[in-house]
């Protein structure tokens, strides 16, 4: 097939999940055989990436509009140059939908979480969202869930079904620790966060959390965010010297940060599946989590949930002082649940024969 993904900034993956979730299952594609198209907002040093062919196309640098405009252009472009099936990614650019499906090319939209529910948004972002959740039930082929939870949303508050397909991870651990030796972080010696830098991800309860915890183990805060100066200089606001905040770290520095860590807090309240979440599972690592729906669907038994900051402190306190034993135990069931719902060779399956069908005519 000829498969076109758009709606992510595209690979290589600099950003956040759904450039992860595009780079992995576009290589897996190309493998595959397919012909892989991913449309992109910053040049990379080629035309072409692990075998999928990069488009560059210009965008509006704007919180409200980044990724509207992108996907606005992309959608002209495809029209242009046609595919078998196309794949949009966020709910936001369901309106786009429409247009390729007019030209005769079948669209499967992953509307990802209830993105509405960000802090960051503004009344009009918001009342955008919401009308682009009951779009997304109206317009693509086919909508795409990768949480339970959000199928249940959709089917409860839309009446419309879903196709539920997880994200992915690997399970292969990095035995380099270049990364974490040049931010002074030591093997198992350090609490690891990794989101971007926004209000609803709780960077700043982290670190407050954290700071509360007599311990001389660190806390590396690892992300960034290209429109929250206000809040990350709130979040790195802090004179406790066990802090480190060196921003946004990819590839192999972030696959290192994940393999050597004592443990991994995830505390995004809003959202689906999250893969940094699933990553850290991946890893093997000791995993603290908001206790969120979302969250819980993905850790289960497999990590120690927490309901606010202060519970939070306690977790890291009973994390510290627990048996290794304990803590062996909370990572072997991580691992176990990853590596029974969360494999990228069974996601890209699940996908292939989704757009298959999609090509074929067998869905609506």
């Amino acid at each position: 097939m000829r498969i076109a993904i758009l709606g992510t900034r595209g690979i290589p993956a600099n950003y956040g999940g759904f450039e992860t979730f595009a780079e992995e299952l576009a290589r897996r594609l190309v493998a595959r055989g397919h012909e892989v198209t991913v449309y992109c907002r910053n040049p990379h040093a080629s035309d072409t990436y692990l075998g999928a062919k990069l488009v560059y196309l210009p965008t509006i640098r704007h919180k409200y509009l980044d990724t509207l405009a992108h996907t606005f252009f992309s959608t002209i472009h495809l029209l242009r140059h046609r595919v078998d099936v196309a794949l949009y990614c966020n709910a936001a650019n369901a309106l786009f939908t429409i247009l390729p499906r007019m030209a005769g090319m079948p669209v499967a939209l992953n509307v990802d979480g209830i993105e509405r529910k960000r802090k960051k948004w503004n009344a009009f972002a918001r009342g955008w969202y919401r009308m682009s959740e009951w779009l997304s039930t109206k317009l693509p082929n086919v909508i795409v869930t990768d949480a339970a939870a959000i199928k249940r949303y959709y089917r409860e508050t839309y009446g419309a079904d879903s196709t539920f397909i997880a994200y992915g991870t690997s399970t292969v651990r990095e035995g380099s620790m270049t990364t974490p030796t040049q931010l002074g972080l030591q093997p198992h010696r350090y609490f690891l966060y990794v989101s971007r830098m926004e209000p609803e991800n709780l960077a700043l309860e982290v670190r407050q959390a954290f700071e509360r915890v007599p311990t001389d183990i660190k806390l590396a805060l690892i992300g960034d965010a290209p429109y929250a100066a206000e809040y990350i200089a709130r979040v790195r606001d802090t004179t406790d010297p066990r802090i480190v905040m060196p921003g946004a770290i990819y590839g192999q520095g972030y696959k290192e940060l994940g393999s050597w860590c004592f443990a991994y807090i995830h505390a995004t309240e809003v959202g689906g599946t999250h893969p940094a979440l699933i990553e850290a599972m991946g890893k093997g690592c000791l995993v603290l989590y908001l206790d969120t729906v979302e969250n819980r669907e993905v850790c289960g038994e497999g990590g120690l949930p927490y309901a606010d900051t202060e519970g939070l402190t306690a977790r890291m306190l009973e994390a510290i002082q627990m048996s290794e034993q304990e803590r062996n135990a909370y990572r072997a069931r991580a691992l176990e649940r990853v590596k029974k719902n969360y494999d990228w060779d069974a996601v890209t399956t699940q996908y292939e024969e989704l757009l298959a069908s999609l090509v074929t005519g067998r869905s609506k």
